[in-house]
């Protein structure tokens, strides 16, 4: 390849770059004419790719021009750099692993060496970069050093692994919601006495779980607060105004997936105590509360559901499934116990706040 058709392939490269910025066509266009000297070429490149930097070396890689791109993206002025070599703009990882060596070997063997890494800036700080490096030959073909070609694409690979992210996080979410909707389904039929009976009772379970995804869903999916949840809960099923749920606690945050279980769990107990606890009788009440303690410098939320002025209460003899979800669901953030105590049942949560609020299901695996 003489020197006219490198310079041509090094613009065809960055022509294919920037198409979709629209100046494809304009520098494909600027440097049509093959006649051209390769000091022009090179010459109008570095007045022109401002987006780009664009370094050339000697064999020894000594940085030998340096065009206004490169000052840019990198930080060194030209006369700081012009003799030093180019291997500070990469990371000492990749000198150690002869990645610059490996670069000017496939320029040497294979026509150009690509650069898809880290690199460093002046100030130590570290960008994404997408590049190629080719050999410089004079007329006679004798090589006599190395330009390279590259630009910042830090912001493109962050909004690559931000995508990357959210398809993982949502992954999960239809994989957990579809989970949780096969097990409402599954036992609220094996616990149902009629088909009829089934039907309400999966409706008013998905509909709880529905309610809790909307509230997610305005707030992003970062999660959303407890007293929201409580309040959520009353309005579901009519209690809001009836003076009977009270409830009373500080602003704490909770993540998507325990917002999710509390609304669950909160529908359950609701539920058993309209059909056979306090709310079942014109005297009865349903007191929740929570608060935040310190313990050796970690929050812990404790939370207390109460049911007061109810028929006696008696341990079940057989664990039914609203039982089990209460149990199951918030033990996996914390300590829970379920108190039948004859003046009514007690709901304790003693879990750490911060297992209480994690964003997303890769939090909760680390």
């Amino acid at each position: 390849m003489d020197p006219v058709e490198r310079v041509d392939y090094l613009w065809s490269w960055l022509g294919e770059a920037e198409t979709n910025h629209g100046r494809g066509h304009m520098i494909m266009k600027l440097f049509s004419s093959s006649s051209r000297s390769r000091e022009r070429f090179l010459e109008a490149i570095l007045q022109s790719a401002i987006e780009y930097a664009i370094i050339s070396t000697d064999l020894d890689g000594l940085v030998t021009t340096w065009n206004e791109g490169a000052r840019r993206i990198l930080g060194w002025d030209e006369a700081e750099i012009i003799g030093k070599p180019a291997a500070v703009i990469f990371t000492q990882e990749d000198l150690q692993a002869g990645i610059l060596q490996r670069e000017m070997t496939a320029a040497l063997t294979e026509g150009h060496g690509n650069d898809e890494r880290w690199h460093v800036r002046k100030d130590g700080s570290l960008f994404w970069a997408s590049g190629q490096m080719m050999a410089l030959t004079s007329d006679d073909g004798e090589v006599e050093g190395f330009v390279k070609i590259l630009r910042d694409r830090t912001e493109q690979r962050e909004n690559e692994e931000r995508q990357r992210v959210l398809m993982h996080e949502l992954s999960h979410r239809m994989k957990n919601t579809l989970a949780v909707v096969q097990a409402i389904t599954s036992q609220s039929f094996r616990n149902a006495s009629s088909m009829e009976d089934a039907e309400q009772s999966i409706s008013a379970r998905i509909n709880a779980y529905s309610k809790a995804h909307d509230i997610l869903l305005q707030q992003n999916w970062l999660g959303t607060t407890m007293g929201t949840i409580v309040e959520a809960t009353a309005i579901n099923l009519g209690l809001e105004t009836s003076g009977r749920f009270k409830s009373s606690g500080p602003a704490v945050e909770l993540g998507p997936q325990a917002a999710l279980c509390f609304s669950l769990v909160l529908h359950e107990l609701v539920t058993n105590a309209s059909k056979y606890g306090a709310l079942s009788v014109d005297t009865g009440t349903v007191e929740i509360e929570w608060s935040v303690r310190d313990e050796a410098g970690d929050p812990r939320l404790n939370f207390t559901w109460q049911e007061v002025g109810g028929p006696a209460v008696e341990a079940p003899s057989k664990k039914g499934f609203g039982t089990r979800l209460v149990s199951s669901s918030l033990s996996a953030f914390g300590e829970v116990s379920l108190d039948y105590a004859p003046t009514g049942l007690i709901l304790r949560v003693d879990a750490p706040l911060q297992k209480l609020q994690y964003k997303n299901y890769s939090d909760a695996e680390e």
